[in-house]
């Protein structure tokens, strides 16, 4: 299951940097771990996954650099600058709040209760 376009507008960059809380990674690395660790819900394809990451970057939230892999290709890896971390962190509170709310609504069964 796949969420709207405007929920994945506001769980998408959330994700991403928490997933980079946790280590540097490439984009097709980003891409795998969301499908995975989120069983599909966040499931995206490069094309969307690749201009979030420039608007992330453009808001100094993440850094790139290009390094070889062993195979011999040039990978762009990402990671969390200090920006990124307070910013995850504040998403975070949000989430939380969030998900609270819709757990005294009846709308999620006791995830947070």
């Amino acid at each position: 299951m796949k969420l709207e376009r405007e929920l994945m507008r506001g769980a998408g960059p959330t994700a991403v940097l928490k997933l980079l809380s946790t280590r540097e990674m490439y984009g097709y690395e980003l891409v795998e771990a969301l499908s995975q660790k989120t069983d599909g819900v966040l499931a995206m394809g490069q094309s969307t996954l690749y201009p979030m990451l420039y608007n992330l970057e453009a808001k100094d939230l993440i850094e790139a650099d290009w390094r070889s892999a062993d195979n011999g290709r040039d990978r762009k890896y990402y990671s969390l600058t200090g920006k990124g971390k307070k910013k995850l962190k504040s998403d975070m509170e949000s989430w939380e709040k969030l998900s609270k709310a819709m757990v005294s609504l009846g709308v999620l069964k006791g995830a947070l209760a």
